[in-house]
């Protein structure tokens, strides 16, 4: 199995970044990413905090995060009746990526 983030350094904050819209990024993967942001900006060419890193460079629209919870939020049911489970908030991040912004 190949890492998913091998070559795509910017892949795992955007995956961090749907998380975090989820409300399953922790506190201590947040305060890690806070505290790389001046390497992010450096890296990046943006302004701003990791979100809005996040946010520039993918030209999101004002409200991404709240419609992305959206989206968590109203498959919760549905998935818990089609699969008899909690929904995986890693899988989650992972197929909505993978499917929304294909890289």
């Amino acid at each position: 199995m190949t890492d998913r983030y091998e070559g795509k350094p910017f892949l795992r904050l955007l995956d961090c970044y749907v998380l975090d819209a989820i409300g399953h990024l922790g506190a201590e993967q947040d305060d890690k990413l806070t505290a790389m942001e001046p390497k992010f900006r450096e890296v990046f060419g943006e302004q701003g905090g990791w979100r809005e890193i996040v946010e520039a460079r993918m030209q999101f629209p004002a409200g991404i995060a709240g419609a992305i919870r959206q989206v968590w939020d109203n498959g919760h049911d549905k998935f818990v009746a089609a699969n008899g489970r909690e929904p995986d908030p890693a899988e989650f991040v992972q197929v909505f990526v993978d499917t929304k912004f294909p890289h």
